[in-house]
């Protein structure tokens, strides 16, 4: 059998194994299927107008040419730390938008080529850093929480130590 058989096969016999395994210790499996799917879909439902408002926030920012306003006014301090100006895009979009990144990351790499440093820098940013936005309003959205406190400012913290240290990394192991 090849990989890509067993790997085809991995989710059916995982499924099947968790049924069983159900089975003989007298869980109520259908029932519980049931149940959680019922839960999944309410919170899907709950999370649904935040997401919603994500991704408005988002088409917005890139529309009115609010990005292109926020990228002119952080260039000088972007050009302090040695980021490239063409980088700003990704590092705002990356923490609201995953879509976005990908797209931005896809224009960048048309533009000037994966190999190049710039490339590699957008590489290395994406791959190391969270849709920010997205994941706080998926688990605080399902757990219900309203106290963020710490978390964003952390997590953008963490974001931007991302951007410097991709282009860090870049210009030190090209």
């Amino acid at each position: 059998m090849t990989a890509a058989g067993a790997g085809a096969l991995a989710v059916p016999v995982l499924v099947c194994g968790i049924l069983v395994y159900g089975y003989v210790k007298g869980v109520p499996v259908f029932q519980s299927f049931l149940t959680g799917a019922r839960e999944g879909l309410s919170t899907g439902v709950r999370l649904l107008p935040t997401l919603v408002g994500l991704v408005l926030a988002v088409t917005v920012a890139q529309t009115s040419g609010l990005l292109e306003l926020v990228c002119s006014l952080g260039e000088p301090l972007a050009q302090a730390f040695g980021v490239p100006k063409e980088l700003l895009p990704l590092a705002l979009l990356r923490p609201v938008s995953g879509s976005g990144a990908s797209a931005y990351t896809a224009a960048l790499f048309q533009q000037f080529g994966p190999d190049s440093q710039l490339g590699k820098m957008a590489s290395v940013l994406s791959a190391s850093t969270e849709t920010t936005f997205y994941a706080v309003a998926v688990y605080f959205g399902a757990w219900q929480g309203r106290r963020l406190g710490i978390t964003i400012p952390a997590a953008l913290l963490g974001d931007m130590v991302a951007l410097v240290g991709s282009v860090a990394a870049v210009k030190l192991f090209p």
